[in-house]
């Protein structure tokens, strides 16, 4: 199932820029039957590790599509965790590092409660700068993350050693 999964996804050399190959899953949101059978892992895992999120939480865009489907499966709700400027409530923010520069996301400050389990879910995980910075919001936020859960890890950028998390999991390894 997995080999299956992995022929939908696409490599885009030279994408956003000169030496990065990027790993395109449009291919895969395209196809109705690769896409139902990545939730379908998604959920299993889910399920296996016996998770119960309250919220699924994701950072804008692709991520967006994964959580919220897979909130809709699971009984929980979605938080949209944004670029700045973004959400049309009051928001809490926090700044981020990047290799060069800084970067920050917001959401909505009454979008997670105090005990609130956050399952924290994306299209992939790379360098982890960006799902760390949501895991540090849900926290501020009075959340526990519960989880962290990605369709695709290039494993040889390191980003599951920045999350500092027992309840990892990636359904493609690259």
């Amino acid at each position: 199932m997995i080999d299956e999964l992995k022929r939908h996804i696409r490599d885009i050399p030279d994408f956003p820029k000169p030496g990065i190959v990027f790993k395109d899953l449009t291919p895969l949101l395209r196809d109705p039957e690769a896409f139902r059978s990545l939730l379908d892992e998604l959920l299993l895992w889910c399920q296996r590790e016996g998770l119960e999120p309250d919220i699924c939480a994701a950072p804008e865009a692709r991520g967006f599509v994964f959580a919220s489907a897979l909130a809709a499966r699971l009984g929980a709700g979605f938080v949209p965790i944004r670029k700045p400027g973004k959400l049309p409530a009051k928001t809490t923010r926090i700044e981020y590092a990047l290799e060069y520069g800084t970067d920050a996301l917001e959401m909505h400050s009454d979008a997670i409660r105090p005990g609130d389990r956050v399952l924290l879910v994306d299209d992939v995980l790379a360098t982890g700068g960006t799902i760390r910075a949501c895991s540090d919001l849900v926290s501020r936020n009075g959340g526990e993350v519960c989880g962290f859960l990605f369709a695709i890890e290039l494993g040889f950028l390191g980003g599951r050693q920045r999350l500092e998390h027992d309840v990892i999991h990636s359904i493609m390894h690259f």
